[in-house]
């Protein structure tokens, strides 16, 4: 068998990686798209348009399918502390342990004890209170956000602790864990590119039904507000990414080497390598297509600014320079994808034209699951960056693993690739044929609110604008 050519270590970390890899795009979703329910929500109930509620009715099923995925997923991942990594959960759980704990219990409980009332209580408990739990349910997501990225970024920037002598990370200051010095940054990023993630699916829909027919109402405001969060929130997260990598170079020099592809350092300015194929035996990068300098105004704001290369670095402790390398730029360049597509969107806005330009709606459509492409990108880019260790410069990956064998963790691991494709491909066939069909469809019905009837009416025909989109 093939996996069986590999270590122990090798496959436990493939293992990791896939499963992870498949629960991240359902949090990155459901994260955007929560907050996008309690918009549609608030925006009915000041407005009274039912087009707000018809959207509302269509989106909140997918997201009940996206978060059941989305914690079926998780629970399956978790185990691996015990089964693959106990080494880690050993020395690293009295900090990462109570945590994790946290999020189950402030952030997870609250999303799991109002869902039921978002799904289905408005007729039952009135809108104020629906609304209420609406809001909750955002705001569990985004607290759940919090947690797991304060415990991931504590392994990539530990502080506030104390090692013992049997090499466990004992808590000493649960503030300076928590709110360690990469935490902010992370914290930013990460609830940006879900609300970016869920904007680009979101405008995805809304442009497949308006290439069906530009009257349409729904896809018409569901497009808008997609287009809308586009515009508006890529400069921010490009910015935001800017000043993650800053202090990724103050905390992680390392990584941004491997990121930046700079084997030699660079006394008086770095260029910017655009494109190359870093070469790690060698040290350095072939083929490389750079700009004089630009790494350093980058990094430092400062052309003839001193930039150090992986020459400083112990080749033990390299993290892999190729795949940093490539996820970073694949992230980058769905970065400025994006930025693209929104000003593309507000210059058809200016010209009356946002609902009349297939090519807007083709190009929005092809954008759809770029989102989940550049949030596994830069998930990779931070992982991989922070190799060779668990705990960056203080735990090793060699060191955390548990005492398993090799072709063990192979039979875990194909088991996981096929219950998961099964799984999860259905779930995900499940939700597209969802987002195939309009949101007035009388298939998806509207059965939780006052209205009843899911067919177009007059009114929509007469007015196809829905308010504020202009």
């Amino acid at each position: 068998m093939v996996l069986e050519s590999f270590s122990a270590e090798t496959l436990a970390r493939v293992q990791f990686a896939f499963t992870v890899s498949f629960h991240i795009i359902f949090p990155a979703f459901s994260i955007g798209l929560a907050s996008y329910l309690a918009v549609l929500n608030g925006l009915y109930l000041r407005t009274r348009d039912e087009s707000y509620l018809k959207l509302f009715n269509y989106w909140k099923k997918i997201f009940a399918v996206a978060f059941g995925m989305g914690v079926v997923s998780g629970i399956v991942m978790s185990y691996q502390f015990g089964t693959n990594w106990s080494v880690f959960s050993d020395k690293a759980g009295p900090v990462v342990g109570p945590l994790m704990a946290y999020e189950v219990l402030s952030a997870f409980f609250l999303e799991a004890g109002f869902l039921g009332i978002m799904l289905f209580g408005r007729s039952r408990v009135g809108d104020r209170l629906h609304m209420f739990a609406t809001a909750m349910v955002a705001f569990g997501t985004l607290m759940s956000a919090t947690w797991i990225l304060s415990v991931n970024s504590w392994m990539q920037t530990p502080a506030g602790f104390s090692i013992a002598e049997n090499g466990q990370f004992v808590p000493e200051d649960w503030w300076a864990i928590v709110f360690n010095p990469s935490f902010p940054y992370r914290l930013v990023h990460m609830v940006l590119a879900a609300f970016l993630t869920t904007a680009l699916v979101v405008g995805a829909v809304g442009a497949w039904h308006l290439l069906r027919d530009r009257a349409d109402r729904e896809a018409r405001t569901m497009f808008s507000m997609a287009m809308w969060m586009l515009a508006l929130v890529t400069p921010l997260q490009i910015f935001a990414g800017d000043m993650h990598g800053i202090n990724t170079l103050e905390h992680q020099p390392a990584k941004v080497m491997a990121m930046e592809g700079h084997f030699d350092s660079h006394p008086e300015g770095a260029p910017l390598i655009l494109f190359g194929i870093p070469n790690q035996e060698e040290k350095r990068v072939d083929y490389a297509i750079e700009v004089p300098k630009l790494s350093s105004l980058i990094l430092k704001h400062d052309l003839n600014a001193p930039l150090d290369g992986l020459d400083t670095i112990p080749d033990e402790d390299e993290p892999p320079v190729a795949i940093v390398f490539f996820s970073f730029r694949v992230m980058v360049a769905l970065g400025f994808a994006m930025l693209g597509l929104g000003i593309w969107s507000l210059f058809a806005r200016y010209r009356g034209t946002l609902y009349d330009q297939p090519w807007l709606h083709r190009a929005s459509l092809l954008m759809g699951p770029m989102g989940f492409v550049a949030v596994l990108a830069g998930w990779i880019t931070t992982e991989v960056g922070r190799q060779p260790f668990t705990v960056y410069g203080l735990l090793r990956t060699s060191d955390s693993l548990a005492p398993v064998d090799a072709p063990a963790v192979a039979a875990s691991l194909i088991a996981f690739i096929v219950v998961y494709f099964a799984v999860f491909g259905a779930g995900t066939i499940y939700i597209l044929r969802m987002m195939s069909k309009p949101p007035a469809s009388p298939k998806l019905g509207l059965r939780d609110g006052p209205i009843r009837t899911a067919g177009i009416t007059p009114v929509h025909q007469e007015h196809p604008e829905a308010p504020g989109q202009d």
